[in-house]
């Protein structure tokens, strides 16, 4: 029906319960126009409503009407404890854990990493503390009981890029977590996940010291250098690397993880001061030194990347003497696979199958 015919038809009687101002002031017509104009605006709101946030409906954790509830895969290791965690992985007669914080960027480090641990036969003994939940599902998916997911979770767009103040979020969080694991009573050794096991470290944390842990420095030392902590350098501190440590579950290594903690807090980033986990680690080794009873691994076994990948001579005179190499003296990403690729570390191409996560898209 056109409006024109509309307009010819007689109004229908009016409706008594209407006061004669509104029959007279409200015609159909009205009525159809404001729907149309009220319809338009709904529509208009709705559109940009979904426009603006449709986006993140999809990483809103709470179930919605958007989302659905955790699957119990999901729930189960959301809800899986450091403690239980540890438990899991320690069964075995020293009651050592090894363990590597990982974020996603850095899982094809992890899994590379792991093929050389499993080459040692320790890879049962390895705790992955997952920094975020793509993490902890992928390893444990593969790998059940061996990640962990300590809240609260961090931005894994950041926290790889060494200088922001998300790569010190992210390696500040460490000494809490070795930490914690004494607290519970196990030994523990820590790697950073850009390392490789040529041989293995165990032979070599010998007797019973608090802490183990090397040197970072690229002068060569002698093959029979002391174990001692060495004397700090220009900036008043030593220059050893938080990259690898080991600790034993008692008082001293205990007392060293809260003052890392503590030079942490005292010393946090900003623009001016790029700070990361290192200079704290060195802090706190230095005004502890007399207390904790520390043991300086040898250099040519655990050699700094600043000094295996840029000393052929060194290398060479040394051959055979080499148990787990650091990557680092070098940023970005790629430029560390392409080192590990140029010395024959890269393994995950070649032989992902040995490695508890196997092949990893």
């Amino acid at each position: 029906m056109s409006l024109s015919s509309l307009h010819q038809r007689p109004l229908p009687k009016p409706n008594t319960l209407l006061s004669p101002k509104s029959q007279s002031q409200t015609p159909p017509h009205t009525f159809l126009s404001l729907f149309n104009r009220t319809t338009i605006l709904l529509l208009i709101t709705l559109i940009i409503f979904l426009g603006v946030f449709s986006p993140y409906i999809t990483t809103i954790q709470t179930p919605s009407l958007f989302t659905s509830q955790n699957s119990p895969f999901e729930t189960k290791w959301k809800t899986y404890t450091l403690r239980e965690a540890v438990s899991f992985v320690a069964k075995n007669d020293t009651k050592t854990v090894i363990v590597c914080i990982v974020s996603e960027p850095y899982l094809s480090f992890l899994n590379n990493w792991l093929i050389s641990i499993v080459r040692q036969k320790h890879h049962e003994k390895v705790l992955v503390i997952a920094e975020d939940y793509k993490t902890l599902f992928v390893v444990n998916e593969k790998w059940p009981g061996h990640a962990v997911l300590v809240p609260p979770v961090i931005d894994t767009q950041v926290a790889h890029k060494f200088g922001s103040q998300g790569f010190f979020n992210f390696t500040a969080r460490r000494p809490q977590h070795l930490l914690n694991i004494l607290e519970l009573g196990y030994n523990v050794m820590y790697n950073d996940v850009d390392m490789v096991w040529l041989a293995d470290p165990f032979p070599y944390l010998k007797g019973n010291h608090d802490v183990y842990f090397m040197d970072d420095m690229t002068p060569v030392k002698p093959l029979d250098h002391p174990n001692v902590l060495p004397p700090p350098g220009k900036k008043g501190r030593t220059y050893i690397c938080s990259c690898m440590i080991y600790m034993h579950p008692t008082p001293g290594a205990k007392l060293l993880m809260k003052k890392w903690i503590e030079e942490l807090k005292d010393q946090p980033w900003s623009r001016a001061k790029k700070a990361n986990d290192q200079p704290g680690f060195n802090w706190a080794l230095n005004k502890t030194a007399g207390q904790v009873d520390m043991y300086l691994l040898p250099q040519a076994a655990f050699p700094t990347g600043g000094l295996y990948f840029k000393n052929k001579t060194w290398v060479k005179e040394t051959k055979g003497k080499h148990v787990i190499i650091h990557n680092n003296y070098i940023v970005g990403f790629e430029k560390k696979v392409k080192r590990f690729h140029d010395y024959g570390l890269w393994l995950v191409d070649d032989h992902a199958s040995e490695s508890p996560l196997g092949r990893l898209d």
